[in-house]
């Protein structure tokens, strides 16, 4: 028979595996730490390749395996490997392109953690060089090689503002100069953009975001080439022990069966409040790369199919109690500091940028007291609408 080709949607609901435990519809979960064998030769050809046997589950278990293998077809890498964290898989992923002495050319709206692994541990610990750029033309990235540049770091779109890299285009220079590239890729989702497709060494997702969806698991992923994460196994994942429990990955492989009709309704609820906080008149500017005053929007449109919920705007006020009252005047926008579940949130990205960086680094990332960022959730748009008018109401 031969074999089929499935959409997204389509593959991501079967599992490709009618063997788990007597056709149960949901594999199982594998809650053991070891594997034991038959005999001394059946051990030791096992050892013969840890990499892709059964030994013990801080290595490989079969309940992350199968998302792993998902994940990786879905976002059209060769391989990838699960980690209890989004910042897990980010240092995992960094680490394993630089050397001590190494010279990072890094978008300076990342990730305010991976930022901090960045600056405060990888530089002063083992002479790591950093250079920030905005990222927004490739002409920044060459300008910005140096003799011993190892890797460009990407994030796109980038943290609160939402700037866009030309993904293609970075990449395609970082090989042509021996560079490794790495974007987290956490906004898109692998849904919405495929950044390995244009050129990316590794991708790196916060599955505690979209993937997971549920606001109920913490985790991370690392998708690229097979010798690139078969490195990455033996050396960052299974000497620093950075493995993701069974449960956990059981919760992902759930969540990944909604995925895309999650990120569908996302999209369309963001629209929404994007296109109503843009016509408010006491909101300043709106970062939403899908609406079309959003100055790269054809960046956008040519390397991304479709938008997430996470957005962020400013309001037209520096006065804080103002500030205060929206943010906490706020019924159905919860306050937290994560995204990319079902619920809305809001945050004031000001709050911790403010105690992780210098004053001098909050005020080149462009942000202020009136920037506000919001998760759009599954809720009834319009519901979302109201809430934010009656906050504003409050200004």
């Amino acid at each position: 028979m031969k074999k089929m080709n499935f959409k997204p949607e389509t593959y991501l609901v079967h599992d490709g595996k009618k063997s788990h435990s007597k056709g149960a519809v949901v594999p199982p979960i594998y809650q053991n730490s070891l594997f034991t064998k038959e005999s001394w030769d059946e051990v030791d050809k096992t050892f013969d390749d840890r990499i892709n046997n059964l030994i013990y589950s801080r290595g490989h278990n079969p309940s992350v395996r199968v998302v792993e293998e998902k994940i990786a077809k879905l976002s059209g890498g060769e391989k990838a490997h699960l980690f209890p964290s989004g910042m897990a898989a980010i240092s995992a992923a960094i680490l394993s392109c630089i050397k001590t002495g190494d010279h990072i050319v890094a978008i300076k709206n990342i990730y305010g953690p991976a930022n901090n692994l960045l600056q405060n541990y990888l530089k002063p610990k083992f002479g790591i060089e950093i250079t920030y750029i905005s990222g927004n033309n490739v002409e920044e990235f060459e300008k910005s090689i140096r003799k011993n540049t190892a890797l460009f770091y990407l994030e796109s779109p980038s943290s609160v503002v939402m700037s866009l890299q030309d993904i293609k285009g970075v990449s395609q220079l970082a090989k042509s100069k021996g560079i490794k590239t790495i974007i987290d890729n956490t906004w898109a989702s692998p849904i919405f953009q495929k950044p390995i497709a244009m050129g990316i060494d590794l991708e790196v997702h916060s599955c505690s975001k979209y993937i997971g969806g549920h606001s109920d698991v913490i985790a991370g992923v690392v998708i690229g080439k097979k010798k690139d994460l078969d490195l990455i196994f033996v050396r960052e994942f299974e000497l620093l022990g950075a493995k993701t429990a069974p449960f956990e990955a059981w919760l992902i492989l759930r969540s990944l069966r909604t995925l895309s009709i999650r990120m569908e309704r996302h999209q369309k609820n963001a629209m929404v409040v994007a296109e109503f906080l843009e016509s408010h008149p006491k909101i300043e500017k709106v970062n939403y790369p899908g609406l079309k005053s959003f100055p790269q929007y054809e960046l956008g449109k040519e390397q991304m199919t479709g938008y997430s919920g996470l957005m962020s705007f400013q309001l037209r006020t520096d006065d804080l109690e103002k500030i205060k009252a929206f943010f906490n005047g706020l019924q159905l926008f919860q306050i937290g500091v994560s995204w990319g579940g079902h619920e809305s949130l809001i945050y004031a990205p000001a709050i911790s940028y403010l105690k992780e960086l210098s004053e001098d680094q909050f005020k080149g990332m462009g942000i202020s007291l009136g920037d506000m960022r919001i998760s759009v959730g599954l809720e009834d748009p319009q519901d979302l609408v109201n809430d934010l008018q009656q906050a504003l109401n409050l200004v």
